[in-house]
């Protein structure tokens, strides 16, 4: 990776929104404040949005004076000579767009943050409030009727809930598309710079760079992945006009962070969840794909790994690794008129040539590259055919389509029926879903910025032999994805996702030289906070689209789910039965007016006088798509080339055009992430870091018993988390009890030895196999206040404990006298060893002797004897019977 490659900093991170009669004035900085840009925004116009940028960078003393000429000069013109002509309106964080519905517009600004996560030194930020401005004043407002409803429903979709953003970091992207631009060659940074872009006529953009000699750090910054991005439409009508570091473009779903604590040396597990803006929407009310492939409830899952002792990207190692769910891609519906817990599944339009799944497909090759993998864990066998429709369409759909693929490009169909191996006693599902897990895994690689580390080399592994994807001087790439869909992608999809995250968690920890072997078990404390982290995710995901959270768990399948779990899942049923049932359209028509799927016109229906919003997510109804594409040759034909690259990380003049380069100056701010993380011009405290409130496996997940193994893979006991502590007794014989009692519990099966059982499908494995090797004694804690008391009995001389100081070095009659209790203890074990081989119990109970060799050569009379013993001697040799 060059080192002279960086992303570019927003200089635009805190806003002032300053107000006078005829004008706004929006004030925006860099986080050090030393480089300020301006915009000014027309209150005169009653329905249009006029902005003027200066595109001048101001410093702090350029701002101040400016300021001052504008408060003077407004209270010169309004005689206002006692009082201020410019107003402070609002302080803020960032700019999520403009909106106008039948008035004017609106300017909708983000006034609390939240810091959530932090990769190689860039800050990923949660919006926690916002707040929502009427330009116009009031003296040329257009009053409608209707304004005040619409704004409501805008207001609806609540922007301070599951929404993030980052000056530095395109969230919209992979980890793995971010470095890979980062990775450019110099010499096509440098041709890139020579090029006219939109921003070529700032006159202070390359100051500075010519005194230094040329020499100079390259800002990479790439146009985001708009499908992920939810305030496109809000920022649309000012893209071309304001300069880019106004464009603050924000995701939605899941973002969480969390430390895995290694013996000291931190590393900083993330999941990020981007939602598609694309056909968004509700449960019941978004079902399927749309005629441009956009299916509903799509969610793209990331978890990243990165070193955290070391922040930079050209010299820390990341790795990532990225699945995606969503609607089965076919024209199907559910009607929610009938009031069904489950309503019928129906088929809306006929599609033979797959032409919505191709459209679908092809959007995948061209993000991920192939293999495209499709995990379908719809039902197989039911008594009234009800999902078992979308399984025969998608067979019927990919068979059709992989007949015109290459061979070694087809997408790969997994179909498993979850709900049956759920419900059988003698399977175990997360086996199962392991053994699918592994083989994904192996088939699309992952993502690591770095080469195999010496020590995989020394100690070489059979399962990273085996594992795809592209190897490159630099590390390993993703080519491929897994697809995973339920019927609605939320409890059996999550904890499928979690079981092929959990295998390409061990992958990562590997490829980064932190464990020995590509292999996590459960109860470990780094698969608890991986498991906390995910399940997080789905509960998230869950209440965005289905109203509720979830109501299957990892645990709900393990087996291992409390008593008070079951009524828990019946609430959350029913939660998710009355949002579905009464608010879930009002939250569709929130969305779609958020989304800009709905504009609002005067003499046009309203939103909410529409029958159905079938004909604004399917623009082929309204008008006639331009281009029909081929029924065959169904893909882009630029992506079937770099297969299984994904198209949009090849270097061609395409993807140049989406990336700004610039040439600064090493120490300049734009790129210098040192200053941008640490801040050493403002004075911080400790408590405030984000670092510090992270969730972290040693202080949350670690037992806090007396001489616990402090590593994270080592497989701790159900009853053992960061809350447990030792008892109320301090007595120092019930701890050594307890000590001996944990020793003594035998260790769990490997997952290998266990799933191998599991990989006939035929329901023949050992029940509840999977929760039963978590079993174990249960062990006494007493209070976190004796704690202190227990260690200081039971941590007590060697002299005193054994009677000897194994320190120091044997005697020789000591030896021997070792020696000979070695000895001794040899022969009785070889003593018992031969007494079980000479006895046997039969299924009756009656002990029978196997008569030996020496006995053979006596007398018949004699052997008769022995063989057959008398009723007396029998009877007693024989145990009680019961009545």
């Amino acid at each position: 990776m060059p080192a002279a490659a960086a992303p570019i900093i927003s200089s635009v991170q805190k806003l002032v929104l300053y107000e006078t009669r005829a004008r706004y004035f929006l004030v925006g900085s860099n986080h050090a404040e030393t480089k300020y840009r301006v915009l000014k925004i027309d209150r005169t116009e009653p329905k249009d949005l006029v902005i003027i940028d200066d595109r001048h960078v101001y410093t702090q003393q350029e701002v101040r004076e400016l300021l001052g000429r504008l408060d003077l000069g407004n209270r010169t013109k309004m005689g206002q000579k006692g009082s201020s002509g410019l107003f402070r309106a609002v302080s803020a964080f960032g700019v999520v767009g403009f909106v106008r519905f039948l008035e004017g517009y609106y300017i909708v600004l983000i006034t609390k943050r939240r810091k959530m996560a932090d990769i190689g030194g860039h800050a990923i930020y949660k919006i926690e409030d916002t707040n929502m401005i009427y330009i116009p004043n009031d003296s040329v407002r257009i009053t409608h009727p209707d304004e005040a409803r619409y704004l409501r429903i805008f207001q609806n979709v609540d922007l301070s809930s599951n929404f993030y953003f980052s000056y530095s970091y395109d969230l919209s992207h992979s980890l793995q598309y971010n470095l890979t631009v980062l990775r450019m060659p110099l010499e096509m940074l440098k041709s890139e710079t020579t090029q006219p872009r939109q921003e070529s006529f700032d006159i202070f953009e390359d100051e500075g760079l010519i005194t230094q000699g040329g020499s100079g750090v390259f800002g990479i910054s790439s146009e985001p992945y708009m499908k992920y991005v939810w305030n496109g439409e809000l920022l649309d009508i000012i893209k071309n006009t304001v300069h880019r570091d106004w464009l603050l473009y924000i995701i939605h779903g899941f973002c969480g962070q969390s430390k895995l604590l290694i013996y000291g040396r931190p590393v900083y597990v993330t999941l990020i969840a981007r939602r598609s803006s694309k056909f968004a929407g509700t449960r019941f009310l978004k079902r399927g794909a749309n005629c441009e492939g956009d299916v509903a409830n799509e969610v793209e899952t990331e978890q990243i790994l990165c070193d955290a002792s070391v922040m930079s990207f050209t010299a820390g190692s990341y790795s990532s690794y990225v699945q995606v769910r969503g609607s089965v891609p076919l024209y199907w519906s559910q009607d929610i008129s009938t009031m069904m817990p489950k309503p019928p599944i129906t088929l809306d339009q006929a599609d033979p040539f797959a032409h919505v799944a191709a459209l679908h497909f092809d959007q995948m090759l061209q993000r991920f590259g192939s293999p495209i993998i499709i995990l379908n864990l719809v039902k197989e066998r039911e008594k009234r055919k009800h999902e078992r429709i979308l399984s025969e369409e998608l067979v019927a759909a990919v068979t059709y389509l992989n007949q015109f693929l290459p061979p070694e490009h087809t997408i790969i169909y997994i179909p498993w029926d979850m709900a049956k191996y759920t419900k059988s006693k003698l399977c175990n599902v997360l086996d199962r879903l392991n053994v699918i897990a592994e083989s994904v895994v192996k088939k699309t690689g992952f993502f690591v910025n770095r080469p195999d580390s010496y020590c995989s080399i020394l100690r070489p592994d059979e399962k990273w032999n085996e594992l795809g994807g592209c190897v490159i001087a630099t590390g390993r790439l993703q080519t491929g994805v897994l697809r995973t869909n339920c019927v609605d992608c939320l409890d059996r999809t999550n904890t499928a996702q979690f079981m092929v995250g959990k295998c390409a968690l061990a992958y990562q920890l590997y490829s980064l030289g932190l464990i020995d072997k590509p292999n996590l078990q459960f109860d470990t404390d780094a698969v608890r906070l991986f498991e906390e982290l995910y399940e997080d995710h789905g509960d998230t995901l869950s209440l965005q689209y289905g109203g509720s959270q979830l109501v299957h768990r990892v645990k709900t399948y393990r087996k291992i789910a409390p008593w008070t779990q079951h009524s828990k899942d019946i609430m959350q049923t029913l939660s998710r039965y009355y949002s579905n049932a009464f608010s879930d359209a009002d939250r569709q028509d929130s969305i779609n007016l958020f989304l800009g799927v709905f504009h609002p016109t005067e003499g046009k229906p309203h939103l909410w006088e529409l029958p159905t919003d079938f004909y604004l997510h399917h623009k082929n109804t309204m008008r006639l798509l331009p281009t029909r594409r081929s029924y065959t040759y169904w893909w882009t034909p630029e992506v079937i080339k770099h297969l299984p690259l994904p198209y949009d990380e090849v270097i061609c003049a395409a993807n140049l055009k989406k990336l700004i380069v610039k040439k600064f100056h090493k120490y300049e701010e734009e790129i210098d992430i040192h200053n941008e993380f640490f801040r050493p011009y403002e004075l911080s405290s400790f408590d405030d870091t984000f670092c510090l409130a992270m969730t972290s496996s040693a202080r949350d997940f670690m037992p806090k018993t007396v001489g616990i193994d402090p590593s994270p893979f080592t497989v701790r006991k159900p009853d053992e988390t960061g809350k447990s502590v030792l008892g109320n007794k301090s007595n120092r014989e019930e701890a050594v009890l307890q000590r001996k009692t944990a020793a003594s519990a035998p260790p769990p099966p490997s997952e290998e030895a266990v799933s191998s059982s599991s990989e006939d499908d035929s329901g023949t494995d050992r029940e509840e196999e999977g929760s039963v090797s978590q079993r174990s004694t249960p062990v006494k804690m007493t209070d976190t206040g004796d704690s202190a008391k227990v260690t200081e009995n039971v941590v007590q001389p060697m002299k005193e404990v054994y009677g000897i100081n194994l320190s120091d070095g044997l005697s020789e009659e000591d030896l021997s006298i070792y020696s000979r209790f070695v000895e001794l203890g040899q022969r009785r074990h070889k003593q018992d060893k031969s007494s079980q081989q000479l006895c046997s119990r039969c299924p009756d109970g009656v002990i029978k002797l196997k008569v030996k060799d020496n006995f053979e050569k006596m007398p018949a009379k004699y052997s008769s004897k022995l063989s057959r013993p008398s009723k007396d001697k029998e009877n007693q040799l024989s145990p009680p019977r019961r009545n």
